[in-house]
């Protein structure tokens, strides 16, 4: 491995994200080259946790933009401030100057509401960590606008002109593949696809996040979670799901699973009444072949 791609991961590492050489590798590229990350999966595999790690290894801001139906380049980008600017304009009534003048005025930075797009693109300090989330989410028109913002990362402000970026911030989206990206905004970024983790990988997360837990009740948790992935539910249980049922049988101070503590919990991994009833009548009726390490 290269040390800089090595590097990578040791920072991720010391902020307690279990991470691999095709994750360390893809944002080391992804900063290197100064080009947005894409990273898609499965809900609740971490792909959001990756830009708050990141953030916090690098020490820089991290900027998050929720992506949803609906949302507009206004809402992303910046707003004036109209309160204010009718306050100005009200002192200014008996004040000397011309109307272009007093115009002028009011559509200055100072007046300016920054929206997450805005804000990383004119961090003063350092490159922050722009995370746009869920850009599946969003409608294809903004999906065309932000590829404007992405190729250049600069935007134009009728009233102020260009503002160009003092630190290019390293971009990461993440998508769940509700919908289709387009070829265009693909193009443009790396990509990085994360998956459920496998067994090993997931109880090294388990003890890493939930040192609490016990070692024996943490590989059974484990492996009953990798049961229930392989079940056609409707939800499928992500890595945060995991998280919450280790915390829930530390919190019990439950040291082994066992049929009645798996009824009585399986509501932090199952959040659907149909796969609760495929699990009970597929999955925790085996339980004790389940736990078997070669299951």
């Amino acid at each position: 491995m290269r040390k800089e791609v090595r590097k990578i991961q040791e920072l991720l590492e010391q902020q307690a994200y279990v991470t691999d050489a095709a994750v360390a590798t893809s944002l080391y590229l992804s900063m290197a080259l100064g080009k947005p990350l894409l990273i898609e999966g499965p809900a609740g595999v971490g792909k959001t946790e990756i830009a708050k790690v990141l953030a916090r290894a690098l020490d820089t801001q991290l900027i998050r933009l929720q992506c949803y139906e609906g949302l507009d380049a206004t809402t992303a980008l910046y707003e004036w401030n109209y309160p204010r600017q009718l306050l100005h304009i009200k002192l200014q009534e008996t004040t000397l100057g011309s109307t272009a003048e007093k115009e002028a005025s009011i559509f200055s930075e100072s007046f300016l509401l920054k929206r997450p797009l805005l804000q990383a693109i004119t961090d003063p300090v350092c490159s922050p960590v722009l995370l746009i989330d869920e850009i599946d989410r969003s409608d294809e028109e903004f999906e065309a606008f932000l590829l404007e913002v992405l190729s250049d990362f600069q935007v134009t402000i009728p009233e102020i002109g260009a503002i160009i970026a003092t630190h290019r911030p390293h971009v990461l989206l993440t998508s769940n593949r509700s919908r289709e990206l387009s070829d265009a905004l693909r193009r443009r970024c790396l990509y990085l696809w994360i998956d459920y983790p496998s067994f090993d990988k997931e109880l090294q997360i388990v003890r890493s996040k939930v040192p609490a837990i016990g070692e024996a009740v943490s590989s059974e948790l484990t492996r009953v979670i990798q049961a229930a992935r392989s079940l056609n539910l409707s939800k499928v249980p992500g890595v945060a799901e995991t998280l919450d049922w280790a915390a829930s049988l530390v919190a019990l101070n439950t040291t082994h699973l066992d049929p009645e503590v798996l009824k009585e919990t399986m509501g932090c991994f199952l959040k659907d009444q149909d796969d609760v009833h495929k699990f009970e009548s597929e999955a925790a009726s085996r339980l004790e072949e389940i736990l078997s390490p070669g299951s």
